[in-house]
């Protein structure tokens, strides 16, 4: 057992287990998110942040990206217990100087838990690794820059470089980031997407032309009904429970389908409400589907038969805007019911019931998060979803369509502004108009091609604009190798991560500005401006002042970065750009689509909507120009005797990989993490007991890795017979690199095949067995994930 292992074992032994909740939010979402921003920022910053979060003269919450209510229409308090969560770290009164890094060398750091690194405050100044150090030290921004510029200039090829980006990234920053890289020679743009929602960006793009939600925020207020599939949004998106009681008061019915009865797919408590201080809270879904893992792409292939079955199709907007409807309608017609309750573990009769509530709804929202996104057939399953919503014609109408909800602040106007490894063409010839340079057109790494490339040899320079790159990433051993392989690491960061401490052999911290700071450059105060799910672009304005005045924007960074290693190379502003992120937002406007009044849109209270052809024309940017629908084959799952499928999903006390806290109190898990949630007859068959300690075995059959997690507690739970769920990072050691989403190349993290033995039991090597599916293996693809087909619309 590693060290790390014993010490994350060693924290959870105050572990308490106790009933699920059965509802979400309420009096104690309030009480917990004072007592952490006191407890964090004091009195006077808690006022002063959390009262401008998500207004319209404030900043943008730097954890989901939920949309906000109309100007006029939001509360004083419009934000979440996790927001709250997500300011407090962001904005603490703590602090990590270069005094702290003296007292604790690397190693000492990295053999501290996760949540242990997150609470010892903002870094204050730019740090190094040098080769050989055993602690970082301080340097100068100028030397910081050098630094970076001559590893970048004595590469033989921009390629043997990649430059992450995490979905906190500003609008101006990601747009300045990726013009930089493209100015260097390179596509080299993995980001956090490629971890979550890239299938949905490939299937979206293929089957509607653009990889993006069809819906606004009143668009879910006026449903019908909501589906909502593979999400949990009292955790991940706790704002969107309002939005979810709203709909219910007009009338509204909601699908859960998930594998857990999540609290907040139960009851909403609304603290800004009577009724959710003393009342009974709001009821929220009126069926739940407890799915198998991976058994989505079968529930919706057979809701779809069953409308085909019962003419429950909208012929008009088929014959109108869709193509492929006739292979679509004989392929689902010809379905096997007992393969498809083998994959779901549900009966007809409860999908009968679903499909059901589908026909009769005359405005369907279909939602939808990583629970789909993070399997191998993901795109296909999304394409499904999109099939739904083609067949009942709801796309383009109020009330309708479809909505990924994206797990992080700003991911979605990353994307926009050009961040991405396969940028489409139209993209490129603007940014050669605008600039004069004519950029890489060769598609870059994304983040399983860069682990790969960085664990090969053929990169050797590592820069991240934010995130904790080995912790969110699949097979955490091989992605940590791969770092410590790289001649240089770059993390623009605010707090301590584990990336930091799995470094290259010279490694930078460069300490950046949070979303709560105010931004001062040589123009004046700076405003930045981000995009949220559903097309919404606004400003944000912090305003604290920096937690240290060594810190730099992220603008400032990228572009002395910039400056540094490229000097007058296309005769590209950087001083310009960082000293008015005005002339950035004129960039934008005539580079990005939809951008075209951007300084003025953005500003105005409320920003402004990206345009979205499907939702507002009916428009398909598709191949055929019409929306396309798509018949799949159904998998199934090989799972050999005594295995289980696995889900990696997030406690109510994290946020991506920054740990709040030890609790998540909806599932009933007090004073620690290291759990494993097993339906209590699978516990019998496999000898186990509740409450015992193992450890989580991975099995794959394309390499001879062996996955190991050790020691987490066993917890008897409501999910479906097979299946299982722990708590991410600490299980992304079983997620192996080469088990990808076809299409996307997605890591599998809901579709991890394990075993569980008692802690400290040996396990013989050759003993596992893949993730392949029998609809896989017959059609003899081996090779770990299919190419992508190029993109028809930034997605």
């Amino acid at each position: 057992m590693s060290k790390r292992d014993r010490r994350a074992i060693g924290s959870d032994d105050d572990l308490r287990v106790r009933p699920p909740d059965d509802h979400a939010a309420g009096v104690k979402a309030v009480a917990v998110s004072m007592q952490r921003s006191l407890t964090q920022m004091g009195p006077r910053r808690t006022a002063a942040t959390l009262l401008r979060l998500n207004q319209a003269e404030g900043f943008d919450c730097p954890s989901c990206a939920w949309p906000d209510p109309e100007v006029g229409h939001r509360h004083t308090a419009e934000f979440c217990e996790n927001g709250a969560k997500a300011v407090s770290e962001e904005a603490t009164t703590a602090r990590a100087t270069p005094e702290f890094f003296a007292r604790h060398s690397i190693a000492e750091l990295d053999a501290q838990t996760e949540h242990w690194l997150g609470q010892q405050g903002r870094i204050t100044e730019p740090m190094v690794k040098r080769p050989g150090a055993e602690h970082y030290a301080p340097v100068s921004w100028d030397a910081a820059f050098s630094l970076i510029a001559d590893h970048l200039n004595a590469l033989g090829s921009p390629d043997e470089a990649v430059f992450y980006t995490s979905g906190r990234a500003s609008n101006e920053a990601a747009f300045a980031y990726q013009l930089f890289i493209r100015a260097y020679g390179t596509n080299n743009l993995p980001d956090c997407s490629n971890m979550c929602h890239e299938s949905t960006s490939v299937a979206l793009a293929e089957t509607i032309g653009i990889g993006k939600a069809s819906v606004s925020l009143e668009d879910v207020h006026a449903a019908s009904l909501l589906v909502l599939a593979g999400q949990n949004p009292g955790t991940n998106h706790p704002r969107m429970l309002s939005a979810l009681e709203e709909a219910k008061d007009r009338g509204a019915k909601i699908i859960a389908i998930n594998p857990l009865r999540e609290a907040g797919l139960v009851n909403f408590r609304n603290p800004q409400r009577p009724r959710g201080i003393v009342g009974k809270g709001t009821a929220l879904a009126d069926l739940h589907l407890p799915v198998k893992i991976n058994g989505d792409l079968a529930l919706f292939q057979a809701i779809g038969s069953l409308l085909v079955e019962w003419d429950a199709i909208d012929h008009d907007f088929v014959a109108a805007y869709a193509h492929g409807y006739e292979a679509w309608r004989d392929h689902v017609g010809a379905l096997d019911w007992a393969q498809v309750e083998a994959a779901t573990g549900l009966s007809k009769e409860l999908i009968t019931q679903a499909a059901r509530m589908i026909a009769d709804s005359p405005a369907t929202v279909y939602c939808w998060a990583m629970g789909l996104t993070q399997h191998r057939n993901s795109v296909a399953t999304i394409k499904e979803i999109a099939n739904l919503a083609f067949a009942r014609g709801d796309i383009g109408k109020p009330g309708a369509g479809l909505l990924p909800v994206r797990g992080h602040s700003n991911v979605q106007g990353d994307r926009t502004m050009g961040i991405w490894e396969r940028p489409p063409q139209h993209f490129l010839d603007r940014l050669q108009a605008e600039f004069g340079f004519d950029p890489p057109r060769e598609h870059g790494y994304d983040t399983v091609d860069s682990i790969r490339a960085l664990r090969d040899g053929k990169a050797h320079v590592f820069v991240g604009l934010g995130g904790n790159f080995v912790q969110a990433a699949p097979d955490t051993e091989v992605t940590a190798d791969a770092l410590r392989r790289a001649r240089l690491t770059v993390h623009v960061s605010t707090k301590i991560n584990r990336s930091h401490l799995v470094c290259g052999e010279t490694a930078l911290i460069l300490p950046t500005l949070g979303r709560t700071e105010k931004d001062v450059q040589a123009s004046g105060e700076q405003f930045v401006s981000v995009e949220d799910s559903t097309c919404s672009v606004h400003a944000s304005r912090g305003p604290l002042a920096p937690a240290s005045p060594h810190l730099r924007s992220e603008v400032a960074i990228v572009t002395g970065i910039a400056e540094r290693t490229l000097g007058d190379r296309y005769g590209l502003d950087w001083a310009g750009m960082r000293d008015d992120y005005r002339r950035i937002r004129t960039h934008i406007s005539r580079v990005v689509p939809g951008c075209e009044t951007y300084e003025v849109s953005v500003d105005r209270a409320g920003g402004f909507v990206l345009p979205h052809p499907p939702r507002d024309s009916r428009t398909f940017p598709t191949a055929s120009g019409r929306a396309e629908f798509t018949a799949s084959p159904i998998e199934l799952l090989q799972v050999g005797e005594g295995q289980l499928v696995l889900q990696t999903l997030r406690s109510h006390d994290q946020f991506n990989t920054t740990i709040y806290g030890l609790d998540d109190r909806y599932r009933g898990i007090l004073g620690g993490r290291r759990v494993v949630f097993v339906n209590a007859d699978d516990l019998a068959m496999l000898g186990l007991e509740n409450n015992q300690l193992v450890d989580l075995i991975g099995h794959w059959d394309d390499d001879d890795v062996e996955r190991r997690a050790n020691g987490f507690r066993v917890v008897a739970y409501d999910t479906p017979r097979g299946c299982a769920a722990a708590y991410y990072p600490e299980t992304n050691p079983l997620v192996p690199l080469d088990s990808t989403a076809e299409g996307s190349n997605t890591p599998t993290s809901k579709s991890v095949i394990i075993s569980l033995v008692p802690a400290g039991t040996a396990v013989p090597a050759g003993t596992g067995s893949s993730t392949r599916s029998d609809a896989m293996d017959a059609t003899g693809d081996d090779d770990g994930h299919k190419s992508r087909p190029e993109p028809t619309h930034l997605s």
